[in-house]
């Protein structure tokens, strides 16, 4: 299984999109202290996810989401507004 997930951070007021086959693990690392975008802020939580049988499919769904730019479709993909 894959997934491809957002993630909210309250200090950042901020969307992260991404996708991996270990979701637990993979927010864990982005609430570490590290030097990529989402190592600003200790508070990612999830907020969407969807399950795909293939990594291609997940990478497909993460790039179509990143390519909206839009905070406005991403929250209401997530059913925030």
């Amino acid at each position: 299984m894959f997934f491809t997930y957002i993630l909210y951070s309250i200090l950042l007021d901020t969307y992260y999109v991404g996708s991996t086959s270990n979701l637990d693990e993979r927010i864990k690392k982005h609430n570490t202290n590290h030097k990529g975008f989402t190592g600003k802020a200790p508070d990612w939580h999830i907020k969407w996810s969807q399950v795909f049988d293939t990594k291609k499919e997940a990478g497909r769904r993460e790039r179509q989401i990143k390519a909206w730019k839009s905070r406005k479709m991403i929250e209401q993909l997530i059913g925030t507004k």
